[in-house]
């Protein structure tokens, strides 16, 4: 017996004494170790850039993983990690990180394929909804399926499918459509939607597609190669259908004049855009906006866009919702490479309802991982149990199966953990379903509806719960996420709302600092950008007459823009040396007037002030100023966190890294 328990105690001191060897501790923190094989996953996931490891790099990474883990142990010291508020965050992110392992890769490689076989073309079709609910009774399913076969035999005969569709469809758009939806790419309709549309050949009328929302009968129209991805600009003044008659004859009148400058000059776009147009966002990139494909863009704009015929071409103007716009083409490309657009389908199919067939495979293959046993006897036995009346009116309890106790289905993994779901537990579960009507519920039905759900949550559940052990990146992805919402809330807490909340503190650092805070020598004026030199002479001219009251800026442009709203343009502000060109050209001094040409016309600059080198005042300056107190109560929290708790680096096993 002894040299039995010898050999035993000798088995598992070489094992630990192995494990250790081939993953040694790297670092503690308060006694809290991080073994090699951890810090190297996380290092190589924060350094994708590095194309060789050093040491530099690495003692670089690990003196802010230090910092990270300090302030999350200072998060678990005070508790944060037990709040209920953090639970229910960090349960929110873990959602969202299982959710891949929670597919099967092959079928999702398939989805992603076909998605992109699809995208090759626009398909336009004309549909007909029956309603009826996802979860309705068979009996009420059968109803709505066979009425769609009715209006279809209708179609069939030679009825015309607008008017049968304006007549019978419960889409209420069908009354003005007549059911046309118009062209679609892939991932516009739901799935089984897409797939009767993609599947079914133009002119022919579809069997009833069974979605969410209930049966439909399509009616392709037609399919075309779809239409690329369009890059293009636009000029836009901004015109909201509120405004009044005289502002919106001011708007148009502005886009016409603009069109007319682009005849004569179509190189001039960018430069026009970058002048006139309302669209901030784009005006500073020549108008460019961001590419978009068939179905993103308002109608009007998007027929405008693609009905160009080459790079280059730009439209007349055309009106939308917001406003009038000059649209030119700059490139239209035709489909990506599969490769190329991999990881984008793959995002979107994730998220679609088809990610259903991937749910499957997994539900599949879990039971199959971990020989999964079922008993579909044991639920048959709670159709004689379960009294109708009683469940209706929400009475049935479990104490009404008190007698059935089975096993129902169970999961026994190889490594010995199981789990069981017997019949008290679905007992259980019937009675928290209260049902949602009273109207007439067949209990077969919901018995089994009940028990699909529950063994469909279970299975995922029990795969969930034992990929920690199962899964090592799944395991660090999680620490991770728990670490870094703990940091977040420490770091808001003692850093980031402090320092804004902390008006006091903020003043004091300001102070001791402001020598870092400094304007350098500015002038404040005014630029007049006129059109052209005969516009520049009539703004000198109003500027230059002594009145008792200048006029403003308003009554300026009122007076010079009569005839073209392009003519004048007024900017006021304080400009540093290298801020405005035509600014830098005139000789600062209060009241200097200076006329300069400029690509686009003349600016007239009038120099009000000239404001000398002087400290910036805290409302100037405050969003850097928090900045920068931030950091430096960063580095104090820190340095207080180093000595508190103790840090014990193996440099050893450091040089492993790799």
């Amino acid at each position: 017996m002894r040299k039995s328990g010898l050999f035993t105690a000798l088995i598992t001191l070489s094992l630990c004494l192995s494990a250790q060897v081939n993953d040694p501790i790297l670092l503690s923190v308060d006694g809290k170790g991080v073994t090699l094989s951890e810090f190297e996953a996380i290092f190589k996931k924060n350094n994708t850039k590095e194309t060789q490891v050093t040491p530099e790099s690495v003692n670089e990474y690990l003196d802010l993983y230090i910092k990270f883990k300090l302030k999350v142990r200072e998060a678990e010291a005070m508790g944060l990690d037990t709040s209920a508020a953090f639970k229910q965050e960090l349960e929110g992110y873990r959602k969202q990180l299982i959710q891949p392992y929670l597919t099967d890769r092959e079928v999702s490689e398939g989805l992603i394929k076909e998605a992109y076989e699809r995208m090759k073309f626009d398909v336009n079709a004309s549909h007909i909804l029956i309603n009826v609910d996802q979860n309705a009774l068979p009996k009420d399913t059968l109803i709505a399926y066979n009425k769609a076969l009715k209006i279809r035999e209708r179609i069939v005969k030679g009825e015309d499918f607008g008017t049968v569709a304006a007549e019978t469809s419960e889409d209420p758009s069908a009354k003005n459509n007549k059911g046309n939806l118009g062209y679609f790419n892939v991932f516009h309709m739901v799935y089984p939607f897409e797939t009767a549309a993609y599947t079914t050949k133009v002119g022919e009328i579809s069997m009833p597609v069974r979605t969410r929302f209930g049966y439909h009968l399509l009616k392709v129209n037609d399919k075309r190669p779809a239409r690329g991805t369009m890059r293009a600009a636009h000029i836009m003044i901004q015109a909201s259908k509120d405004l009044d008659e005289e502002t919106q004859k001011a708007k148009q009148q502005k886009i016409e004049e603009i069109y007319q400058k682009l005849q004569e000059n179509p190189a001039s776009f960018g430069e026009l855009a970058q002048q006139f147009s309302d669209d901030k966002g784009s005006s500073t990139k020549n108008g460019e906006l961001q590419p978009f494909v068939t179905g993103k863009m308002v109608p009007e704009f998007e027929e405008a866009a693609f009905a160009l015929q080459n790079d280059g071409d730009f439209s007349k103007p055309i009106r939308t919702e917001y406003g009038w716009h000059i649209v030119k083409r700059i490139e239209v490309k035709p489909l990506d490479s599969y490769e190329t657009m991999y990881n984008e389908i793959k995002g979107k199919v994730s998220r679609d309802s088809r990610s259903n067939k991937t749910k499957d495979a997994v539900l599949a293959k879990v039971k199959a991982e971990n020989n999964f046993k079922e008993y579909l006897a044991k639920r048959d036995e709670f159709y004689k149990v379960v009294n109708k009346e009683e469940y209706l009116k929400g009475e049935w309890t479990a104490a009404k199966a008190s007698k059935l106790t089975k096993v129902m289905f169970g999961f026994y993994a190889n490594d010995g953990e199981k789990f069981e779901f017997t019949q008290q537990d679905f007992a259980k579960l019937i009675e928290q379903n209260k049902p949602k009507s009273t109207a007439d519920v067949n209990i077969v039905a919901d018995i089994n509806r009940l028990y699909a759900a529950v063994l469909e949550e279970k299975t995922l559940k029990f795969k969930e719960d034992r990929l920690p052990k199962t899964n090592m990146e799944y395991k660090l992805l999680y620490q991770e996420y728990r670490d870094g919402i703990l940091l977040f809330n420490l770091t808001d807490q003692k850093v980031w709302s402090k320092a804004i909340a902390d008006s006091a503190g903020l003043a004091n650092y300001f102070a001791e600092n402001q020598k870092n805070y400094m304007w350098n020598k500015r002038a404040e004026a005014t630029i007049y950008k006129c059109l052209n030199e005969e516009i520049a002479l009539k703004v000198e001219k109003i500027i230059s007459k002594k009145t008792k009251k200048p006029l403003s800026n308003d009554e300026i442009l009122k007076l010079i823009n009569t005839d073209s709203q392009l003519s004048l343009n007024i900017e006021e502000g304080k400009f540093e040396k290298g801020e405005n060109s035509s600014v830098d050209a005139t000789e600062w001094m209060k009241g200097k007037r200076n006329k300069v040409k400029t690509a686009n016309g003349v600016d007239i600059v009038v120099i009000t002030n000239v404001l000398e080198a002087e400290p910036k005042k805290l409302n100037e300056v405050k969003g850097l100023v928090t900045s920068d107190y931030q950091n430096y109560l960063e580095k104090q929290w820190v340095d207080e966190l180093k000595s508190k708790y103790k840090v014990e680096v193996n440099n050893e096993v450091l040089k492993m890294v790799k």
